[in-house]
């Protein structure tokens, strides 16, 4: 994978409220573990580091069936990364599976 398509896969998941940044790192929420591979990869390309994958929910999908929550906690070493400008213009503080108030 080419570090642009890594790039552009990121910024997507930043507007669909899947990728946000807190401090230096990443957070990467979803339900489809096969994602996590994806995001994974697109993080090593442009030369950062996953640190962690945690199940940290269960979700209701319609009435009858539960699917885990994975958070990933990544982090792109080079400071000042093009991406947290973008988190910035166009990111949230909070994931879409976020439930606070």
């Amino acid at each position: 994978m080419l570090p642009t398509h890594a790039e552009k896969k990121l910024q997507n998941w930043i507007r669909s409220r899947h990728l946000i940044c807190q401090g230096n790192f990443f957070i990467f929420e979803t339900v489809d573990y096969s994602t996590i591979e994806r995001f994974s990869e697109c993080i090593r390309v442009l030369g950062g580091t996953v640190i962690s994958v945690e199940p940290i929910d269960k979700l209701w999908m319609g009435d009858h069936r539960q699917v885990i929550l994975y958070r990933v906690r990544s982090s792109l070493h080079t400071p000042g990364h093009s991406l947290k400008q973008y988190w910035i213009k166009y990111g949230s503080f909070r994931t879409r599976f976020d439930r606070g108030g």
